[in-house]
């Protein structure tokens, strides 16, 4: 299996067999570095930027799934992330990936202990 971690610092994962490492800061204007690039399976978690949505959403192959699990708004009462721009809109996840992709499930919930938060989930398939 080859896995693709994509972090701003990749160092922070352990090294594995099969497992490819790019730092890219996706926050500071670079352009997407997966261009192109599809994947069976793509996992997002505890990271929001609204500008690459449509890229994260357009590297699920055909087929392919997409995971996808981050704060939104209500997770100020818990803490960090508070600022509305790390913050999912009620909607904004569904809304956003069904664009292209068939969701299978979705949810927006508040967590309880040990580590409360209020977070949108999905589960979405690429046609």
């Amino acid at each position: 299996m080859r896995v693709t971690a994509l972090d701003r610092d990749p160092d922070q994962q352990p090294d594995a067999a099969g497992l490819t490492k790019i730092a890219a800061d996706l926050e500071a204007g670079s352009p997407w570095p997966l261009a192109g690039q599809r994947f069976d399976l793509v996992v997002v978690t505890n990271y929001l930027h609204r500008p690459i949505l449509p890229e994260i959403v357009g590297a699920v192959a055909p087929g392919g799934l997409l995971l996808y699990e981050t704060f939104a708004q209500g997770n100020e009462r818990f803490g960090k992330p508070s600022n509305p721009d790390f913050l999912l809109r009620p909607g904004e996840l569904a809304k956003a990936v069904a664009v292209r992709l068939e969701v299978l499930a979705y949810e927006e919930i508040e967590l309880g202990p040990p580590r409360p938060a209020v977070v949108q989930r999905i589960a979405a398939r690429a046609p």
